[in-house]
């Protein structure tokens, strides 16, 4: 049932999606059969009647799936198939060929193509093994369609995620907004601490006043006070005329404070009174201010840690920490990394004008595999990076930073381990016995080999369960 043209109908009609399928061959004859034999709604059929002009439609079209001749003039079938998976891994490659072989069957599959195909075919098995590539590109269009929604729905505050680490995060943010005055935001460098106080700002009923950012360890000490809370004329040298501080900028908003860990004692002690009575006064001046800030602050460091080194107040720390929220790692929250990954695909791809459609298969596994030490923030430098580095609409491995290609995967992974011959054999035997219906008398004939040697290349443990299976099943064999 699975080539019957109601269901090629229905399955086509079931989505909007347009999915290309371009056809090389110089046989004009066998680019006809393949047009006539596929046509149909939502498919889009591509010939080139040589390997130069199917290069080119590839590159310029994109097509989900590609129809190989094996034997062609000028550039070879295997030549053309490992330009294309280096193109575009997600592209799936079925070779055609006249002169059907195992060992260019192992190589096809080694360098990439997902099927083999020997000529003549009739249209109808061209349909039952093209058909299962099209229902699976339906469900990529279809499941990239979903991440969009999906990330639209994840979207807080121009954060991203679904985690429940994440999720808590935003809920505490809607919770807290509305009502806080001081609040100390705690996490990793790049977990994105100063969208947390973004958001703050955003959803608090001084939205729409200022929202100014002091990163303290940015400031030089001594210059500290005069930077956060203005200076009078004459304070000290250089100072010619009165200077509103950061405070008094912000008078109304919020003041964010990044990395206050880094803020010298001597200026946390000020801050402290700040916090406690809203009054400031500017160096040299002993005149006091009244101020209405709303306060942020953020660190990296275990200010509990500091506390106890005398490198922070703790009183300063029980003040700020009165509403405290912790981002977690990327390590920790991997399950918001595709979402994560297609936010900044989408950003990067409207800033370099650039079609960026998604990563590679190979590619997410790899990231999906790497440790982020620097979060969110290094995430977001490689895949601006590789949207910059990449040439078609697709990242691969080849587009991501060196040092990350470099990275040796996990314990245990073996994803990106080779196959070796045999296991390439065993992997096509186990395809052409699929699709000769589990018939091994002619599986064994397709392959060119005896019935031993495909029981050998099976394994063991094939022939146990078949010896094992009941006699009816066996009897289509022996009248093959």
């Amino acid at each position: 049932m699975i080539g019957c043209p109601e269901r090629r109908l229905s399955m086509a009609a079931s989505t909007s999606s347009l999915i290309r399928l371009l056809a090389i061959d110089d046989e004009p004859e066998s680019l006809e059969l393949i047009e006539d034999a596929l046509t149909q709604p939502n498919l889009e059929v591509l010939t080139a009647p040589s390997p130069e002009e199917g290069w080119d439609l590839v590159r310029r079209k994109h097509p989900e799936i590609v129809l190989l001749d094996l034997m062609m003039p000028r550039i070879g079938g295997l030549e053309l198939l490992e330009k294309i998976v280096e193109f575009d891994p997600g592209i799936d490659v079925v070779l055609l060929t006249g002169h059907y072989s195992t060992e260019s069957a192992v190589e096809a599959i080694r360098k990439g193509a997902c099927d083999y195909l020997t000529k003549p075919f009739s249209p109808v098995l061209l349909r039952e093994r093209i058909e299962k590539l099209l229902m699976d590109a339906r469900k990529r269009h279809h499941a990239l369609e979903l991440e969009g929604e999906l990330l639209e729905a994840c979207r807080f505050q121009n954060m991203v995620g679904r985690s429940p680490q994440m999720l808590e995060v935003f809920s505490r943010i809607r919770r807290v907004a509305p009502h806080y005055r001081i609040a100390l935001v705690t996490g990793a460098t790049g977990t994105g601490k100063e969208l947390v106080a973004q958001a703050l700002h955003q959803l608090s009923p001084v939205a729409s006043k200022t929202f100014a950012v002091c990163n303290c360890s940015a400031v030089v000490e001594t210059l500290f006070e005069s930077e956060l809370f203005g200076y009078v004329k004459g304070a000290f040298t250089g100072a010619t005329q009165d200077h509103s501080g950061l405070f008094e900028y912000a008078s109304g908003g919020t003041v964010f404070l990044d990395e206050i860990g880094d803020m010298p004692l001597a200026t946390q002690s000020k801050l402290l009174r700040v916090l406690q009575n809203q009054e400031i006064q500017r160096v040299g001046s002993p005149a006091v201010r009244k101020v209405d800030v709303r306060v942020v602050a953020a660190t990296n460091q275990d200010l509990k840690t500091m506390i106890a080194a005398k490198h922070f107040r703790e009183d300063l720390y029980y003040r700020l920490s009165m509403v405290e929220l912790k981002l977690p790692r990327l390590a920790d929250r991997k399950e918001d990394l595709p979402l994560l990954q297609q936010h900044f695909l989408e950003r990067f791809a409207r800033q370099y004008g650039k079609p960026m459609r998604n990563l590679s298969r190979r590619a997410q596994a790899l990231l999906s595999r790497y440790s982020w030490p620097g979060n969110i923030r290094e995430l977001e430098n490689v895949l601006g990076n590789a949207c910059m580095m990449a040439q078609g609409d697709m990242i691969d491995v080849r587009d991501l930073p060196q040092p990350l290609q470099e990275q040796a995967p996990t314990a245990g992974g073996d994803e990106d381990k080779p196959l070796t011959i045999a296991e390439v054999e065993h992997h096509h035997a186990c395809r052409v016995l699929e699709w000769m219906g589990g018939n091994k008398v002619r599986t064994a004939r397709a392959l060119g080999i005896s019935r031993a040697t495909l029981y050998s290349i099976l394994g063991e443990d094939y022939r146990d369960r078949q010896e094992k299976a009941p006699q009816a099943a066996l009897k289509s064999e022996a009248s093959a």
